[in-house]
């Protein structure tokens, strides 16, 4: 009773009874994989180039998305500022402003996306 009272306050208090260690499992091997196979250097290998090939397509991709927002920018940027060399101090057209909200969208979209690449 006294040692099943014991055991109790252990598991109660997150104390931890020492286990010997021969009854402890062996220690992962090092050179082994995941499922305790030995690794393969040529299997690793592709691997770490599959991998760099897609952060080059990754990158490439976000190159491409970004060269066609900036042109996009520009438009936009040229559009505005027609709108406001056709408006006057007195009117300004809701276009103008709607112009301007769509620039700030697609510049913080830029941005984003320059940030993600470092």
């Amino acid at each position: 009773m006294k040692r099943a009272a014991a055991v109790f306050l252990f598991v109660l208090l997150g104390w931890s009874i020492p286990v010997p260690a021969w009854q402890l499992p062996p220690a992962p091997d090092a050179s082994q994989g995941r499922v305790g196979r030995p690794r393969d250097r040529a299997q690793d290998e592709q691997i770490e180039r599959l991998e760099r090939e897609q952060e080059k397509r990754r990158n490439k991709q976000r190159q491409e998305e970004l060269q066609k927002d900036t042109d996009k920018l520009l438009e936009l940027a040229t559009q505005l500022k027609q709108y406001v060399d056709k408006s006057n101090e007195h009117l300004l057209s809701i276009d103008v402003v709607r112009k301007a909200e769509e620039i700030e969208k697609l510049a913080h979209s830029v941005k984003d996306k320059m940030k993600s690449g470092l």
